[in-house]
């Protein structure tokens, strides 16, 4: 006999529907899966065998082949398990004939134990939100999976064991039409303030340097010193950006859905701060692999990717970061297929001005040889500074700003500014794309970034001084910009443009020179 179970499947974070064909012939006991299934979908054969004894159910002995159509697209992963169980089920005369209409009216995923308990699998959320694009259409998924799953907003059923989704299907169990979509503005309210800016000691510079980078999402390169709070003041560069929104987070979700990273208790309302080791490969930084998944790039989209010890990364895995900084995605280029992964995030980095730490400390002495200093310092490329808006120099604290007892600003009320200057970026960019000064077009930074009167000679004297290229100009304009909306300024200043160039001292000095 021959039946047809529908699911769905992953092609980076888009989802597609996958049918299911069972046929059970006579003749030996085989079990084949075609359609370019991975090994993990191969394996099925052996859960599935086990879970339809172990739920009661009798599993034919004969000839079973399962194709995966579009068979020309490779599977990967394990919640095709539940589909081929219902339709080895329906095949073999086990399901009556009302609960055989009803398959056809849902799609399924869930990946099965041997027991026949129905587990959690990876990428529900972007499955779901296909078949809402796709045309609302009834789904039955983890029981695990429920919670991101409601974020879809497809009526969806979360199912614990086979048995309870075969009930289904005889009708013993209704499927309720009416779900429970999460307020997600409700959940984005919540912002962890367990860590705060007023907390950090003097570094004036380097504070208000990332209350632009927070106000705009530029990238920032922080040098100094051991102690000087670097680390300190990038773990709380969080607090003073603004709550994600509702499309932010749903792209963050799916990102993390694919990845095996949401489940019972595991919320993203926040932006990620991801903070990888210098030891990080450079297809765990961007992404890629056998069957390509999300790298730390992508893990940071809508929020920080903090990169500590700069300069002690690979150079391979800094330079595989350009695209990323400049196109704002990730693609990953095989033989058979390319796929695309978002990666639009702020850059935090940090290093020290030489291998030992302490070149230009104003009390301890640097041992390391120029050539030691010249080939640290070289690990980080001129294309990839060019692509980083705003190099803060930090000195060491002194003992009265250590010791003082007022603090400074706290991170709630740097957050209220960058609020305001974010929802004026808001309204500017409400008819494209562009979420943030830092990510606007060459035609938008000619539309709302106008030079000042006098500001053109202030580029055109840097450009031959300091040889800044295109991309150096157009970022200095975009940071002007994003100053200009802290200050609630309708146009960029002269002394904005200023202010931009005490944040390119690698312009100034070089690499070699910091």
């Amino acid at each position: 006999m021959l039946a047809s179970v529908l699911s769905s499947a992953i092609k980076a974070l888009e989802g597609f529907i996958v049918k299911v064909e069972i046929d059970i012939a006579g003749g030996a006991p085989t079990f084949t899966i075609v359609g370019l299934p991975e090994q993990e979908v191969k394996e099925a054969k052996d859960r599935v065998q086990a879970a339809i004894r172990n739920s009661g159910f009798d599993f034919p002995l004969k000839k079973i082949t399962v194709n995966l159509v579009p068979a020309e697209i490779k599977k990967t992963g394990t919640h095709f398990d539940l589909p081929i169980a219902l339709g080895i089920l329906a095949a073999s005369g086990e399901l009556s004939n009302q609960a055989q209409n009803k398959l056809n009216e849902m799609v399924f995923i869930g990946e099965l134990g041997l027991n026949g308990k129905v587990h959690a699998c990876a990428g529900v959320l972007p499955m779901l939100i296909s078949l809402r694009k796709a045309g609302t259409k009834k789904a039955v998924i983890p029981l695990a999976n429920k919670e991101e799953g409601e974020f879809a907003e497809v009526p969806n059923f979360g199912a614990s064991s086979l048995r309870e989704v075969v009930d289904l299907l005889e009708g013993k169990i209704l499927f309720h039409q009416e779900y429970k979509s999460p307020k997600v503005e409700d959940n984005l309210e919540g912002f962890d303030l367990k860590e705060d800016f007023s907390e950090v000691k003097g570094q004036a510079l380097a504070k208000r340097a990332l209350e632009i980078a927070a106000a705009g999402g530029h990238n920032v390169l922080m040098i100094g010193t051991p102690g000087t709070g670097k680390s300190m003041l990038a773990k709380r560069f969080s607090t003073i950006l603004p709550p994600l929104t509702k499309e932010e987070m749903l792209e963050i979700l799916q990102i993390y859905s694919v990845c095996r990273m949401l489940g019972k208790g595991k919320k993203v309302f926040q932006r990620p701060f991801r903070e990888p080791h210098h030891t990080i490969s450079n297809i765990a930084l961007i992404g890629g692999g056998a069957n390509p998944k999300p790298g730390e790039a992508s893990l940071a989209h809508n929020g920080i990717l903090f990169l500590d010890e700069f300069a002690e990364f690979s150079r391979n895995s800094l330079e595989v970061l350009r695209e990323p900084l400049e196109t704002f995605k990730v693609t990953i280029a095989r033989a058979k297929d390319t796929l695309t992964f978002p990666a639009k995030f702020t850059l935090i980095a940090a290093m020290n001005p030489c291998p030992c730490g302490y070149h230009g400390h104003p009390v301890k002495t640097c041992n390391c040889t120029p050539v030691q200093i010249s080939r640290y310092k070289s690990k980080v490329s001129g294309p990839l500074l060019d692509r980083i808006d705003l190099t803060v120099n930090l000195n060491p604290v002194n003992y009265k700003d250590w010791q003082a007892k007022s603090e400074g600003e706290t991170s709630a009320q740097i957050r209220e500014r960058v609020i305001k200057a974010r929802k004026i970026q808001e309204e500017r960019f409400k008819n494209s794309k562009t979420t943030a000064n830092a990510f606007m077009t060459v035609s938008e930074i000619k539309k709302y970034c106008p030079l000042p009167e006098g500001g053109g000679e202030i580029l055109e004297l840097a450009m031959k001084k300091l040889g800044l290229s295109a991309r150096s100009l157009d970022k200095i304009l975009k940071t002007a910009r994003t100053i200009a909306d802290l200050e609630g300024s309708e146009n960029i200043k002269k002394e904005h443009i200023i202010e931009v160039m005490q944040y390119r001292p690698l312009d100034r000095k070089g690499v070699s020179d910091i």
